[in-house]
């Protein structure tokens, strides 16, 4: 079974119990330490370092898969996040000094009510939710990932596309200061900033979301802090991290690795085991933590719920 309801998910399957049970013992200290100095819960996410606070108020999420999460440890510590170094270690020393807030995130484009939100107006625009998804990367590897946030469409409902908006662009910041990946002289540095794109009917799928958290908690600087997208059934590189601009456009967005390499990286980028990569194959992936390989499934084990938007159209072609 791919989906499995809320009320199913024991937090005991989620992660080892005395870790899961530790954390939240730290976070009820950390909470009744707030109250008692007196502090509103969300004027705390501006001061406490990232991964170290609780998001409010989260709701299970029907959209869930049943398989167990990898550790917060494998989640947070294995990263491709080009922006802090090419490796998947480097991205957890060298992004503790993002600065994420204040942080503001640009609506604008093909819409009739564009406005800046500030990134904790904009964490309130809809209620969160705990979404168990599968991660899986274009190199064949995986993950799965208890996200905290809400549908893009709920974002993209409150500004009002007019009917010129056929796709939607995301930008991440582009500062070379506290970006050392985004310096000329980095090694494999692409065309920054980083820019990735969705379809509208892609993105106002209810299984594409914003995400602002994992494991309950604020998202730790290396996996794409203050706010960034996910979309589950395309591999990890199209879940632009560290989101300062979402625009609303009438033609197809070129996508920063479909520009560096476009016979390797296509826009739709969707996860298909038929479809190899040129320089290894898709069939399979290994799981993090595990030691076989499993095969590699259509859409990412999505298909259920997103094969419709791609009726009538040639996945090898559109890859």
């Amino acid at each position: 079974m791919l989906i499995k309801k809320p009320g199913d998910i024991k937090s005991s399957e989620i992660t080892d119990r005395d870790l899961f049970l530790n954390r939240r013992r730290f976070i009820r200290g950390a909470a009744a330490a707030a109250l008692a100095a007196g502090m509103p819960g969300w004027n705390g996410l501006r001061a406490a370092p990232p991964g170290k606070i609780a998001l409010p108020a989260i709701r299970k999420s029907a959209y869930s898969t049943s398989e167990p999460l990898n550790s917060f440890m494998d989640i947070t510590g294995y990263i491709n996040f080009y922006e802090f170094g090419t490796d998947k270690y480097s991205p957890v020393k060298l992004a503790k000094g993002l600065r994420t807030r204040p942080w503001t995130v640009k609506v604008s484009g093909e819409i009739k009510r564009p406005k800046t939100f500030d990134v904790d107006e904009l964490i309130k625009l809809a209620p969160l939710e705990e979404r168990v998804y599968r991660l899986r990367c274009v190199e064949a590897w995986s993950m799965v990932v208890p996200w905290v946030g809400y549908p893009i469409a709920e974002l993209i409902k409150r500004v009002e596309p007019t009917g010129n908006a056929k796709y939607v662009e995301f930008t991440t910041l582009h500062d070379p200061e506290q970006m050392p990946g985004q310096r000329a002289a980095f090694f494999g540095s692409l065309d920054w900033p980083y820019v990735e794109g969705l379809r509208m009917d892609e993105a106002m799928h209810p299984l594409a979301i914003l995400g602002f958290g994992l494991y309950g908690e604020v998202l730790p600087n290396q996996n794409g802090a203050p706010v960034r997208i996910v979309v589950p059934w395309k591999y990890g590189f199209k879940s632009a991290k560290s989101i300062v601009s979402i625009r609303f456009v009438e033609k197809q967005p070129v996508n920063s690795w479909q520009k560096a390499a476009a016979q390797e990286y296509g826009f739709y980028s969707n996860v298909n085991p038929s479809v190899d990569h040129p320089r290894w194959s898709q069939a399979t992936e290994r799981r993090i933590g595990e030691f076989f390989k499993r095969k590699t499934l259509m859409f990412n084990g999505y298909a259920d719920q997103v094969a419709r938007l791609y009726t009538g159209m040639d996945l090898r072609k559109y890859y």
